[in-house]
């Protein structure tokens, strides 16, 4: 690799990292902010988890829809046309935010933010899977993961200093400062080869048209699932969660994205490394969902805990949701390069988008058996699901990434 090559693919890394550092301190700034800007819109306290779980999934829905349309468009178009649309709609998107007055406006605008974040990590891994070696990359996408998910760290601390409003700002302003590094980016020499090619690009439908296939695009989703319902239940609703446990004290969102994203930030780190040391993403998916599962246990059945044991073990259930970046890599690896910015685009966003099922189960059972035994039966039911469809996904250590989809 020439000297220009090894600049354009750590230009392409950093890029795709700091890209995703914005994308996450954007999408978890409402969670951290969720009750503050409710309660300074005049929602009712006990509207709260409603009017939360509604602005919530408006912003999922974004999401999902996001991420078909960037998804085909970085098989049609390019990853870098990605990068650039999908950045300057959720940075806009987070600015007009600070100057909500109503919870529609929110609403509406929380969905428009949620299609601009879907097009940011799907871009940045499939462009950096495509350039780098195929026996180093997940050394690349560990990196891109483990800073971005460290943009949730800086939101919990930019939301407890300031205003909502202004955090909306902040997120907003980093995302059009960002666009400066951008223009400099190469786009993936494999994407580039098919161009000429008579070959489907973006094709969604490919996807259905084989059972094979079909069956392992669920599996990728389905792998990713118990990631944000911890995130999207646990980590969001601490403090309903913390009411529930009888706590003294009530865990705030904020402390618990900041001691969880810790956590994650790290488990991202050991779960890339410990899938390079073992050749093999698989079991390192495995072990990380085990322990997940004794996470999710542990918080959601020890009663009248301190705050400081709640947030200990939110740094631990964080670590172990920590295999994200692995997940997202395999996912890239499964596909050909005419349908891999699809996949890698639709499948975190899916994922996300498991939020609003897992939410609304939540908010349902929560009345008829309470919080914790909602909380905790929608987690094994994510859990299972995803222990099924890592157990037969192919293993992609190492893959070669030329290959066609037909």
């Amino acid at each position: 690799m020439s000297n220009t090559n090894r600049s354009s693919v750590k230009l392409a890394i950093i890029v795709a990292a700091l890209g995703y550092f914005v994308d996450v301190y954007d999408l978890l700034l409402f969670s951290i902010v969720r009750v503050a800007s409710l309660r300074d819109l005049g929602v009712p306290e006990n509207e709260l988890l409603s009017t939360g779980v509604f602005l919530l999934n408006s912003q999922m829905a974004g999401l999902l829809l996001g991420g078909i349309f960037w998804g085909i468009l970085g098989d049609k178009k390019g990853r870098i046309s990605v990068l650039f649309g999908s950045i300057i709609l959720y940075s806009v998107g987070n600015i007009l935010n600070g100057f909500v007055t109503s919870v529609n406006a929110y609403a509406g605008l929380r969905f428009l933010t949620g299609i601009g974040l879907a097009g940011e990590l799907g871009a940045g891994i499939t462009l950096v899977s495509e350039i780098m070696p195929a026996k180093t990359r997940g050394y690349a996408t560990t990196f891109i993961a483990s800073v971005g998910v460290a943009g949730a760290i800086a939101a919990s601390l930019i939301g407890e200093i300031f205003t909502w409003r202004i955090s909306f700002f902040i997120g907003g302003g980093m995302g059009l400062a960002l666009l400066i590094l951008r223009v400099a980016v190469v786009e993936s020499g494999l994407f580039d080869a098919i161009k000429s090619k008579a070959v489907k690009r973006g094709d969604l439908l490919m996807l259905f048209a084989s059972k094979e296939r079909f069956l392992k695009y669920l599996s990728c989703i389905a792998i990713g699932v118990p990631i944000w319902y911890a995130i999207g239940i646990i980590i969001t609703f601490s403090p309903e969660i913390g009411k529930a446990l009888q706590m003294t004290e009530i865990p705030s969102a904020a402390s618990s994205v900041f001691y969880s994203y810790l956590g994650l930030t790290v488990g991202d780190l050991i779960s890339g490394l410990l899938s390079q040391l073992l050749k093999s993403r698989k079991k390192a998916i495995l072990y990380f969902i085990v322990l997940t599962t004794l996470c999710c246990v542990l918080i959601l059945c020890s009663p009248k805990i301190s705050l400081d044991q709640f947030y200990l073990y939110t740094f631990f259930l964080g670590f172990s949701v920590g295999y994200w970046a692995v997940f997202i890599t395999t996912a890239a690896e499964q596909f050909g390069t005419n349908l891999r910015a699809t996949v890698t685009t639709t499948v975190p966003n899916f994922v996300r988008g498991s939020v609003i099922p897992a939410t609304i189960l939540f908010k349902t059972w929560s009345e008829s058996i309470g919080s914790l035994n909602s909380a905790l039966i929608v987690g094994l039911i994510c859990i299972s699901i995803a222990t099924i469809a890592t157990m037969n996904i192919k293993e992609s250590f190492a893959k070669d990434l030329d290959f066609l989809e037909s």
